[in-house]
């Protein structure tokens, strides 16, 4: 026997188990829904993979069981989590598989800043064997961008997006043409922020803009920022979190701006979800969810090179 693949094995099972154990205190019901689905990720940033089902015609392997387990939460299924394998094409590198396995979980009547709490309790308890003292630190997106770059993020506009290209020319990082200001902002995070944040932390990043909702709610009655947020640990992004958006039209009209930049950006246009619309108009319950990686998280806390090192078969 491979004693590496042995070991591997070993860290899998136990991390899967440790996550079942975590919910099932908290009283959180494990669901199991399809991988495929006649609809497909809108996402500019997502590419899903399109099988021929002989029986039932084009279907896509999803790119994440969102929407069929908030269409469990119409129905009143209340606290759910799943593991699930998932498939983006295009996803291919040290820290991206084009399959993959991922946690999410809802909770009813959470907002993300509750539900942070909840992710950094499971975090500790996962990554203790590699990160015994766990840290934590929250910021907003604004307070993460200020002090490294001094632009303010929410207000992007011509003069701030000239400071930005400068600051990434100076770090030596290309700018690709024609990138848009959320794909800048996600450069310079990626490149200039991140990799300054403090090691053995759980750094919560929340309040991104607006214009990078995707599913998440805008926080009303202040400044509009969208009500999510991403955790990083070791300059790792292991978990993206919305408070969920519960309007129908508004994540239709989302949805179809995110096919107008496919088209306009020359992508196929998959078809809009509309059973999970429907589930949408039913009405969604106040929530919040998360989805996190679970190689990623393995990987940190392992201390692995990449993904490839706690994968069983690695594409």
């Amino acid at each position: 026997m491979n004693r590496g693949l042995r070991t591997v094995l070993e860290v899998r099972a136990e991390v899967t188990s440790s996550i079942r154990r975590f919910f099932a205190e908290r009283n959180v019901l494990e669901v199991d829904t399809p991988a495929l689905s006649i609809a497909a990720a809108t996402d500019p940033a997502l590419a899903s993979f399109g099988v021929e089902v002989s029986s039932l015609g084009r279907h896509y392997l999803h790119t994440s069981p969102e929407h069929a387990m908030k269409r469990l939460l119409t129905e009143g299924c209340g606290d759910i989590f799943q593991i699930a394998r998932v498939f983006r094409d295009g996803e291919h590198g040290r820290w991206h598989q084009p399959e993959f396995l991922l946690l999410e979980w809802y909770r009813v009547g959470f907002d993300e800043m509750r539900l942070m709490d909840e992710v950094h309790a499971l975090l500790e308890r996962l990554l203790a064997p590699g990160i015994p003292d766990l840290q934590r630190l929250d910021l907003s997106y604004r307070q993460a961008f200020t002090p490294i770059i001094d632009v303010d993020p929410l207000t992007l506009d011509d003069e701030a997006t000239d400071k930005l290209n400068e600051a990434l020319a100076s770090a030596g990082i290309d700018v690709p043409r024609e990138i848009d200001a959320d794909a800048l902002l996600d450069l310079a995070l990626s490149t200039l922020i991140v990799p300054r944040w403090p090691r053995d932390t759980a750094v919560f990043l929340y309040d991104y803009p607006q214009s990078q909702a995707a599913l998440a709610a805008i926080k009303p009655d202040t400044e509009p920022v969208a009500a999510r947020f991403e955790v990083f640990v070791n300059g790792l992004e292991l978990g993206n979190g919305f408070r969920e958006l519960t309007d129908a039209a508004e994540q239709r009209r989302r949805f179809e701006a995110d096919l107008a930049k496919r088209r306009e950006a020359g992508q196929a246009e998959p078809p809009i979800d509309e059973a999970f619309l429907d589930a949408l108009e039913q009405g969604l319950p106040d929530c919040a969810g998360i989805a996190v990686g679970i190689d990623r998280l393995i990987a940190v806390m392992t201390d692995a090179d990449s993904l490839s090192d706690v994968l069983t078969f690695a594409h």
